[in-house]
């Protein structure tokens, strides 16, 4: 029986096996996700041709069919419209079948239309990778027996076919939506599945990806490590790939008395560390108030105040009628969160024009500044000190 070019022990075909399927985990987040999905980077022809070609040999995945599935996943998060997302279909589904999921909405020819622009549309992805997709997998099937023989050849192969489909479209858009520690409270369901993103190339960092989505890099805590990153860093090094946002560190300047563009564009860039420092910085309010009140609040109550300075001031749907009703016992609780609602409004606002959220930033501070309450006219104060 054939043995293969590759003659090795058993742990070595462990070892190929764990290269191989780590080159299409790179190739799928640095190629289809963070180039051509989300433009977060420029890549030279040379790895963008390499991922190109991996991808039609390990998974037969259309470059135009995963961006668009990709793209529509942002544009209708956890909604009915969502291809995959385990808030409305349930997590077995995503977990287990999101490779079928995938399948379905790349037959729908609205999807991509819309959301499929700008990719790849030369002679070979005509020719070849689109109407042959099934024959990369058969390719790479005979690839694999000629280097390692039949059996372990065949076996490295059935590894390589269900590595994307259940840890990327099971693992990723299930359980990121599903389970796991948040940074930033963005709309969505998503998730930090674990702080190192080595196994699935840095997808693991789902929810920095759901806040900053055309940022080229997915961590955003000093304990976080983005192994997807650190290889664009190296491309980008040798001059093989460029890299063209990241995620927004903040900037301080000198206070400014009157809000202006700049200081807009500020606030609306840093609006997650905005969030998280203006509840950080009421917490005394909090913890006196809810002392107070702990004697006329029930624990469904109290649970959802909880849930709501944990949670950097958003409010569960299913806890706003507790939270409104505590309120109604606290004066300066109702001002925090009636303020936080109305900084939310400066960067949610779609309708509003530039002149309009610049005035409305401006009667927000005014107003922090006149409360009488100390902590919110310093985070005012530091609220003007944002720099672009």
């Amino acid at each position: 029986m054939f043995s293969g070019l590759f003659d090795l022990p058993w742990w070595g075909y462990v070892v190929a096996t764990l290269v191989m399927t780590h080159i299409t985990i790179a190739s799928v987040t640095i190629y289809l996700h963070r180039h051509q999905a989300h433009r977060a980077l420029d890549l030279h022809v040379i790895p963008s041709h390499f991922f190109r070609l991996w991808l039609w040999l390990t998974t037969g995945m259309v470059t135009k069919e995963w961006a668009a599935i990709h793209r529509k996943h942002h544009a209708k998060c956890e909604t009915p419209e969502d291809p995959h997302s385990p808030q409305q279909l349930g997590i077995n589904r995503v977990l287990w079948g999101g490779v079928l999921l995938y399948v379905k909405e790349s037959r729908n020819a609205e999807t991509m239309e819309r959301y499929g622009h700008g990719t790849p549309d030369d002679w070979i992805e005509r020719h070849i990778y689109t109407p042959g997709q099934k024959l990369g997998i058969v390719v790479m099937l005979a690839v694999d027996i000629l280097c390692f023989g039949i059996w372990p050849g065949v076996l490295i192969w059935g590894v390589q076919m269900i590595w994307i489909p259940f840890w990327a479209a099971g693992v990723i858009n299930g359980i990121g939506h599903f389970w796991g520690y948040r940074n930033f409270e963005c709309a969505d369901a998503s998730r930090n599945i674990v702080p190192w993103g080595i196994l699935i190339g840095g997808e693991e960092l789902h929810n920095n990806h759901h806040a900053f989505a055309t940022s080229a890099k997915l961590s955003a805590r000093w304990y976080e490590f983005d192994i997807g990153w650190a290889y664009i860093c190296m491309l980008a090094a040798i001059g093989l790939a460029r890299v063209k946002k990241v995620l927004p560190k903040p900037r301080f300047a000198e206070a400014k008395p009157v809000v202006d563009l700049d200081m807009l564009h500020a606030v609306i860039t840093h609006r997650y560390d905005v969030a998280r420092r203006y509840m950080g910085s009421l917490q005394s309010i909090y913890r006196e108030e809810l002392a107070k009140l702990r004697g006329s609040l029930d624990t469904q109550q109290v649970s959802a105040l909880k849930r709501w300075f944990a949670r950097d001031g958003e409010v569960r749907a299913q806890d706003r009628a507790s939270i409104e009703a505590a309120l109604t016992q606290s004066k300066r609780l109702q001002t925090i969160y009636a303020m936080r609602r109305d900084l939310t409004a400066v960067w949610e606002r779609s309708n509003a024009t530039r002149e309009q959220l610049v005035r409305d930033l401006q009667d927000w501070c005014h107003r922090a500044e006149a409360s009488g309450i100390a902590q919110l006219q310093e985070f005012s104060l530091r609220l003007r000190r944002y720099a672009v």
